[in-house]
């Protein structure tokens, strides 16, 4: 059965450089809408993007809708651009405040991550979910790659879990070898608490490491992907605990590693 799957990404390639993450949501999103789903993509508007090359272009009707993040408003604009050689079209989650910098997760002359990356995180996530509310688009599996995009499984079974759009939702997250670039602002679990995310499990956000983080999220994943075989022993054994429906490493080479995404997503 033909499925309406959401990929929410950290990066996507060629819009970004080659790395697991970026190239497995190019091919994914590619190979499933070729087997017959209806796909929609996101990732950010990272400076670094040339828009000309890439040929982005600004969503007027998407556009304009202002974000309260941590009280202080952030205006939504979205752009969109094609895979000319996939046939596969991109959204772009992008803001001035939180997306100009010439640079996408870590900050050049520190070599850190930004230290607003939680927040940038947390507009992202809330910028998909609010822009797949105004395209009317009822997906049955929303997938996130990498941990800029963790925030988006919490949303969708906490702060939009009774959205029609949204409702009967299953949700994915695949786990890549990276680490957090640098430690997450301490107020990360007030910030979504704010949200109007209600959990016991925050406490485990007031240390925001990578692992911990991972452990929040889990909670809300209805299935999980072990998306690199760089990915931490700790975390990978964390997520095979879980008793989550699991998908463990594939070859990307392999000449069944579509098919294999295709049985996971119709387990859930």
């Amino acid at each position: 059965m033909a499925n309406k799957i959401l990929y929410i990404c950290q990066e996507i390639a060629p819009y970004l450089p080659e790395t697991e993450c970026s190239l497995l949501c190019r091919t994914l999103t590619q190979a499933m809408q070729e087997r017959g789903n209806e796909i929609r993509s996101f990732m950010p508007r990272y400076g670094i993007i040339n828009e000309r090359r890439h040929q982005l272009h600004e969503v007027i009707r998407l556009s304009g809708m202002n974000l309260i993040i941590d009280d202080n408003d952030h205006q939504l604009i979205i752009k969109v651009a094609s895979i000319p050689s996939a046939r596969v079209q991109i959204y772009f989650i992008d803001n001035d405040d939180y997306f100009a910098r010439k640079a996408a997760l870590v900050d050049p002359e520190t070599g850190i991550g930004f230290a607003d990356n939680d927040e940038r995180a947390i507009f992202f996530a809330r910028g998909v979910l609010e822009t797949v509310k105004k395209l009317r688009w009822t997906p049955t599996i929303v997938h996130c790659h990498g941990w800029f995009s963790a925030v988006g499984p919490v949303y969708l079974k906490r702060v939009f879990a009774d959205d029609p759009i949204f409702r009967d939702v299953k949700v994915v997250f695949s786990l890549y070898e990276e680490d957090l670039p640098g430690a997450l602002d301490p107020a990360f679990a007030s910030k979504i608490a704010g949200e109007g995310v209600k959990d016991d499990r925050l406490q485990l956000l007031n240390d925001p490491s990578y692992e911990n983080l991972c452990r929040f999220v889990l909670a809300y994943a209805d299935g999980v992907v072990i998306a690199s075989k760089r990915v931490k022993p700790e975390i990978a054994e964390l997520l095979r605990a879980s008793g989550k429906p699991l998908l463990e490493y594939l070859d990307p080479a392999s000449e069944e590693f579509f098919d294999h995404y295709t049985r996971f997503y119709e387990q859930l």
